[in-house]
């Protein structure tokens, strides 16, 4: 198999368009030789070394500069991480940190230990992120995860007020995806992600924004949170930073979480990974980020949602499906309960473009943003021609 541009080949020499950018990650699009030789030229000078106790890199301190700079929060720090999952993790944990470090005596007997997020929300599959997730079918079989933890309804404002009323109390953070995406692509509706920040302040709660699927580009901005003009206390993020060329995730730390964890400059913090701040993977993540930003990318997402968007919306309209939902990157359809996201999927292989069902219900769209408008007007026409003909 090999990729180029917006476009896979697979084994028996058959082409097709990633609609999905792999899974979510390949902004900048497959095969760019300028994040190739830019790992090589890093290995070449030094493949790796740990970043624990003293020890740093050029490379991996040049990156959490750039991305420090490129967050919405004021003097903020980056921890580095290999994947949107170990990322969660440790958002969560410093969420639990904070919360201790803030008692009076620093105990374990704090009553701040839960943690609340919204129904279709994707957290990752470890053991924090899959505790916090809306997704109950990922849960299944696993046995006993985080045991508090609340789900609410993913735009019902009045539940969002419900759950700090009675449980503000008791909440180290709320986490949240700007734009739903593993869940089926569910944009958060106005005024809700503010109403959160709000709220969060209020009964002094830290806000994470799980950004591993909208961070670096997908939104039209490094972070989602700038679309929606929120400025949260930690972000997480993996996938487009790098484009998937090489596994790399991180989260960014705000003033809340590092206020209270350097407030004792002989406090440990006793957590780390063994490739945290793997100089490879930050020299791919910076490569990736000179595209995005010479080649003009973050624009690509006005035209996605022009000649993606508009053409979904036309075919929820006539009735063909059940609904479109996205914004500027990222889309899907929601399917009548007659139709099977997985044969829509099937037949859309056949006129060489991938999609991805979700459950039942949806086919996503998030493809690279280096995606022609003649390839992407194929997108629409796949899914129309596949749902008629299953019709």
């Amino acid at each position: 198999m090999r990729g180029e541009g917006a476009v896979v080949w697979d084994d028996q020499g058959n082409d097709y368009i990633d609609g999905l950018a792999s899974l979510w990650y390949c902004n900048v699009g497959h095969g760019r030789w300028e994040i190739v030789d830019f790992v090589a030229s890093q290995m070449a000078v030094l493949e790796n070394y740990n970043t624990f106790d003293i020890y740093t890199n050029d490379t991996v301190e040049r990156l959490a500069a750039f991305i420090a700079a490129a967050a919405p929060m004021n003097d903020s720090r980056i921890f580095f991480t290999s994947s949107g999952t170990e990322a969660v993790e440790t958002a969560l944990k410093l969420a639990r940190l904070t919360t201790t470090l803030r008692e009076p005596d620093h105990g374990e007997e704090t009553k701040r230990v839960a943690f609340a997020g919204r129904v279709n929300s994707y957290h990752g599959v470890a053991y924090g992120g899959l505790s916090v997730q809306g997704l109950p079918l990922n849960k299944q079989y696993f046995g006993p995860l985080l045991p508090v933890s609340y789900q609410i309804d993913a735009h019902d404002f009045s539940a969002l007020e419900t759950l700090f009323a009675e449980h503000g109390h008791e909440l180290s953070a709320f986490i949240t995806e700007p734009v739903q995406g593993a869940g089926g692509v569910f944009p958060s509706v106005d005024g809700y992600l503010q109403r959160v920040r709000q709220l969060c302040d209020e009964h002094d709660v830290l806000l994470i924004f799980d950004e591993v699927i909208t961070g670096f580009g997908r939104l039209g901005s490094w972070f989602g949170a700038a679309y929606y003009d929120v400025v949260p206390d930690m972000i997480t993020f993996a996938k487009a930073c790098t484009s998937g060329y090489l596994p790399l995730g991180g989260v960014v730390v705000g003033e809340k979480v590092l206020d209270v964890i350097e407030a004792d400059p002989n406090f440990l913090l006793r957590h780390g990974y063994t490739y945290s701040g793997h100089p490879t993977a930050c020299a791919a993540a910076l490569a990736n980020c000179a595209i995005l930003a010479e080649e003009n990318l973050f624009a690509r997402t006005k035209i996605i949602a022009e000649r993606l968007g508009q053409p979904l919306h036309a075919l929820a309209k006539s009735g063909a499906v059940a609904e479109a939902r996205g914004i500027e990157g990222i889309w899907a359809v929601g399917l009548h309960p007659h139709q099977s996201a997985v044969e829509v999927r099937n037949k859309m292989l056949k006129q060489g473009v991938i999609a991805r069902p979700i459950g039942t219900a949806a086919i996503a769209f998030c493809p690279p943003l280096v995606i022609s408008e003649e390839q992407l007007d194929r997108c629409a026409e796949a899914v129309t021609n596949a749902v008629a003909d299953l019709a």
